[in-house]
């Protein structure tokens, strides 16, 4: 498009008509295909009874501006619907997928927790697009074609946990080569176990259905709770097969195998027959002379066999707070692969991969603050926080010299990854409609603790870039939520980010709005680009902080040179907009905590910030 304008300064007068209309082309069929999208997601939804939720599906707006969605589990991504994330919605009805064939820009597809029927959605096959594919928890029914994944070479997660499916598991999934998570947990599927050879496959689990036969080599290496709630399933890692359970395949190798190893014992046997009667021709006893032999073995097996220490009587137990979660116990936390993400003075954490899932272990050891009974209670409290702004308390481990907390593993890494990892034309960094949403996330999360931990002076108390993951979509996930009450106060002090705030360092306390300064530090940071290495150190300069240096910029007509170089043209096309948030942000880092604007007013201010749609017709003089 650069070409277009540049083109434009060397033609003649009637050149500029000619060129302006090349150049509002695209904006044109921006329009005309969100136009299409609309209609054809409005026929999706006629498919459906208990719409009530999917009430923004307004015609007269596009379902994407860009990157910015206006219709509610509608993901969009450079104008294109990317995926449709309709979770929790209360939707009913038999679902009509045929519609959004058209969108061939379609990647992800999650209809789960509702209470659709229906048989498989055939249709699904001709999404050849899709990578993610979510149908758990409803009623889906029938059958699924063995040929329904054949055609979807790119798909890396099926999820259809707890529906109603049965007869045999599609042989066409063994054909995906990416697939890298398949969930077909608590359904009525017949049969055996696929072979499901793609070195891809990381997580899987077919519990609870009704399979039977030996489990296929290739899965031996998966948890054995994968397989659970099967009573006829037989094999590595479950217990070994009877020969009644064995396929006739199996019957005539095991048939095949035994004759063979009768035949080698056979010969075996008669070469050592011969071999003694030359040694001893007289008829000398080789009982006798083996029995050094066979009592030095006995002694070797006995020694190598001895009782392990056994372990103290005090374990502990993995506490699970939600009911929506798959159990395991703390031995298989233990005995799973770990990786460290993270370490530091506070605690550190790791991904295990338990089960079928990976999980993330925060392990704490100065959370002493609170008496057992007290911590118990406390754990249950924050596991019944729900928020979609918040990564939800999986389950916990109590000990006096530490504890355990269980979360979920998000794999789009956190916000600081986000905003100063490397970046390329492949992993570009954050534009402004993702910055802006991210940023609206954080502020709603922090509003539901508020109103969820009303007696707590800092309900977060540790918010932070790196604190705030990024699901698929860009969604922001707050973590290390709540913890000033059960963490020991001296360590609080020095490493939670709510002790860092001005008003701590003046008057030695922390306050509601404690966390409104640390929400304004991370909105400079957004838009600034700048990380604020300085809250690291313990006594870190108050006057040379984010906001102060923002601050310096504006008194000396700087303000321009404030917004991250990475939000390109955003810094002139949202001008308007990037000005309101630096705003917003430097009201929230006040040092005055009675001049420091409220959260709920915060909250508003940032709800009414709408990103300007961007048109692909203009030029870019920003620095790189």
């Amino acid at each position: 498009m650069r070409t277009g304008v540049r083109v434009a300064g060397l033609m003649r007068a009637p050149a500029p008509t000619i060129s302006a209309a090349f150049l509002f082309l695209p904006l044109c069929i921006m329009v005309v295909l969100s136009a299409s999208d609309a209609e054809t997601l409005l026929q999706f939804k006629r498919s459906l009874t208990s719409t009530t939720s999917l009430r923004s599906w307004d015609p007269s707006v596009p379902p994407c501006d860009n990157r910015k969605a206006n219709w509610a589990g509608v993901l969009c991504m450079n104008g294109y619907i990317k995926g449709l994330r309709l979770e929790n919605m209360g939707l009913k009805g038999e679902v009509d997928v045929n519609p959004l064939v058209s969108l061939t820009h379609l990647r992800t597809l999650s209809f789960m927790n509702n209470t659709l029927v229906g048989p498989w959605p055939s249709v699904i096959s001709k999404l050849g697009n899709l990578r993610s594919v979510y149908l758990s928890y409803n009623h889906f029914s029938g059958e699924i074609p063995d040929d329904a994944f054949t055609s979807m070479k790119f798909l890396k997660k099926v999820f259809l946990t707890n529906n109603e499916f049965k007869g045999q598991i599609p042989l066409s999934l063994a054909s995906v080569s990416t697939l890298m998570e398949l969930r077909l947990d608590g359904n009525k599927f017949r049969g055996q176990v696929p072979h499901l050879e793609m070195d891809t496959l990381k997580k899987l689990n077919v519990s609870n259905n009704e399979l039977r036969g030996p489990i296929p080599r290739s899965l031996s290496h998966m948890d054995p709770t994968c397989f659970s709630g099967n009573s006829d399933l037989c094999g590595d890692p479950l217990p070994a097969c009877e020969i009644s359970q064995l396929s006739p395949s199996g019957l005539l190798k095991i048939a095949v195998i035994l004759i063979v190893l009768g035949v080698t014992l056979a010969v075996t046997a008669a070469i050592f027959i011969i071999l003694v009667l030359r040694k001893h021709p007289a008829g000398g006893s080789i009982e006798e002379e083996n029995k050094p032999a066979e009592s030095a073995y006995r002694s070797t097996q006995s020694s190598s066999v001895a009782p392990a220490p056994k372990r103290g009587a005090e374990n502990g137990k993995l506490l699970f707070v939600r009911n929506d979660r798959e159990r395991f116990d703390l031995q298989d936390l233990l005995r799973a692969s770990a990786e460290v993400l993270g370490s530091g003075s506070f605690g550190s954490s790791y991904k295990a991969t338990v089960l079928c899932g990976a999980v993330v272990v925060k392990r704490y050891k100065h959370m002493n603050n609170a008496g057992r009974e007290e911590f118990h209670e406390y754990m249950r409290r924050l596991g019944r926080l729900t928020h979609p702004n918040l990564l939800p308390l999986v389950a916990y481990y109590y000990r006096k010299e530490e504890k355990l907390l269980v979360f979920d593993f998000v794999d789009n890494g956190s916000l600081a990854s986000h905003l100063h990892g490397n970046h390329n034309l492949e992993e570009p960094g954050l534009d402004w409609g993702a910055r802006l949403k991210i940023i609206k996330g954080i502020a709603r999360g922090l509003c539901y603790l508020y109103t969820s931990l009303p007696n707590i002076a800092a309900p977060h108390g540790h918010l932070k870039s790196s604190n705030v993951l990024l699901d698929e979509s860009f969604e922001p996930l707050l973590t290390d939520y709540g913890l000033i009450p059960v963490a020991n106060l001296e360590h609080s002090q020095t490493l939670m980010m709510a002790y860092k705030s001005p008003e701590h360092a003046q008057l030695g306390r922390i306050t509601k709005k404690s966390d409104v300064w640390s929400l304004g530090i991370v909105i400079l940071e957004m838009l600034t680009g700048r990380f604020p290495e300085n809250y690291l150190t313990r006594n870190h300069d108050i006057k040379a902080d984010l906001a102060s240096w923002v601050n310096n910029m504006i008194k000396e007509k700087k303000t321009a040179q404030v917004f991250d170089a990475e939000l390109g043209r955003a810094r002139e096309s949202n001008k308007g907009e990037l000005l309101k948030m630096l705003k917003i942000g430097l009201s929230c880092c006040e040092d005055d905590v009675d001049r420091r604007s409220d959260l709920n007013e915060i909250v508003k201010q940032i709800e009414e910030l709408k990103e300007e749609e961007l048109s692909d017709d203009g030029v870019d003089f920003s620095p790189r």
